[in-house]
């Protein structure tokens, strides 16, 4: 295992909620839908304003408002699908980014897409409003598993994107992958992965394939349905063996895997996600949108009606917030951490926290050891390749 430290990211992160999508796919679990194209110019100009008002809106939501300014040197576009924005849309947008915030000289500015959204058209608009990083929503390669779950490319247009962003001089492209799509089998997984590889990206995104309530094929999992292809997606034990040959093949290929879904290049590490992980503020604008101070965290309602409601009356659209307890930031450092490849230091952890997680958790840490789920060298404790299958299990241990 790598033992490189990746340095802590202390600006803060801007994240931009475009949920809107030209069509919902199955496996979708976000605040996004196909909603009527007459709102998303209303949209935008409510997002806008919410982006330049954030003191007054979070003032009245009742969270302190203690900063004058925000320092951040990482923008994200997310969803959604907000390659789906053209030109003007973007270059509105990023801009009231840059008037309410301190942006540093070169921030990371990344746009979550669709392959078919990548046109020549628009990478070149996306280099010339100062985007510089580009999140493909690819997860296959195969046209069966694509058609199963409502994605609208081909491998075809996927190599098509690749070029386009190239030519636009975009060279930071992530794929995403998804492990479990119906239809999937270890070899159409290895070919996609591999498909992918050819094509040369900077940064993969591997997630497998998420089962709850808030997708439609989830939702039929779990009914024991036939529906949006369910019964023939692949069994729990197949998906872990596509991840863990992903991880190998990755890993070959020169990858560094820096966080429990995320493979990169080294030095195309997200910076705007490892953010999340690592406990520096980011601050979230639009639908569903979150944000965490180093203190607080809260979240925009994540109903479109709503947020629109709320905005056109003045009315902030903080639907929650709460100030986190010493234990909570205990435990969410620890499970953050792991998340990562590198792992927590326990000795930071004794400092800031007053806290000697042999002591507190020494049963869950022997447990989990002799599981050969987590392993500990000198002073980092980190998740094994194997822990990484358990993830939740170890999480869940070290949770009051």
């Amino acid at each position: 295992m790598d033992d490189e430290r990746i340095p802590e990211l202390k600006k803060a992160g801007i994240y931009l909620s475009i949920p809107f999508c030209r069509q919902k796919c199955t496996f979708c679990n976000f605040a996004s839908d196909a909603y009527a194209v007459s709102l998303l110019n209303p949209y935008l100009r409510f997002l806008e304003t919410e982006v330049r008002q954030w003191t007054n809106l979070w003032r009245q939501a009742g969270i302190p408002s203690f900063l004058d300014t925000i320092d951040a040197d990482t923008i994200y576009l997310g969803g959604g699908t907000p390659g789906l924005l053209n030109s003007e849309q973007l270059t509105r947008l990023l801009e009231a980014v840059r008037s309410a915030f301190q942006i540093e000289e070169e921030p990371e500015i990344t746009i979550e897409a669709s392959p078919e959204n990548a046109t020549a058209g628009q990478s070149a608009s996306w280099a010339a409003c100062g985007i510089n990083r580009v999140s493909m929503g690819v997860q296959s390669m195969v046209p069966q598993e694509l058609r199963s779950v409502g994605r609208m490319h081909s491998p075809e247009t996927v190599a098509q994107a690749f070029s386009a962003l190239r030519n636009a001089g975009l060279e930071n492209i992530s794929a995403d992958l998804i492990a479990g799509l119906p239809y999937q089998t270890a070899q159409s997984f290895q070919n996609s992965l591999q498909a992918l590889l050819d094509l040369g990206p900077t940064h993969f995104s591997v997630y497998i394939l998420e089962v709850d309530e808030d997708s439609r094929l989830g939702r039929e999992i779990l009914e024991n349905g036939s529906r949006y292809r369910a019964s023939s997606v692949p069994s729990e034990e197949q998906v872990v063996a596509f991840y863990c040959a992903a991880m190998e093949l990755l890993r070959q290929a020169g990858f560094h895997h820096y966080e429990i879904s995320n493979f990169a290049r080294r030095g195309y590490e997200s910076r705007h996600n490892q953010k999340y992980w690592t406990g520096v503020p980011y601050f979230g604008f639009g639908v569903e949108a979150h944000s965490y101070d180093g203190e607080r965290r809260w979240a925009n309602t994540d109903s479109l009606s709503a947020y629109l409601e709320r905005m056109q009356q003045g009315q902030s659209p903080i639907a929650a917030f709460r100030t986190l307890r010493p234990q909570e930031k205990l435990e969410e450092h620890i499970f953050l951490g792991l998340r990562q490849r590198q792992g927590i230091s326990l000795s930071r952890l004794h400092t800031e926290f007053a806290t000697d997680l042999r002591e507190i958790h020494g049963r869950q840490l022997h447990e989990f050891s002799e599981s050969g789920w987590l392993e500990t060298s000198e002073d980092i404790l980190r998740l094994t390749d194997r822990g990484l299958l358990f993830s939740n299990e170890v999480f869940a241990g070290f949770l009051t």
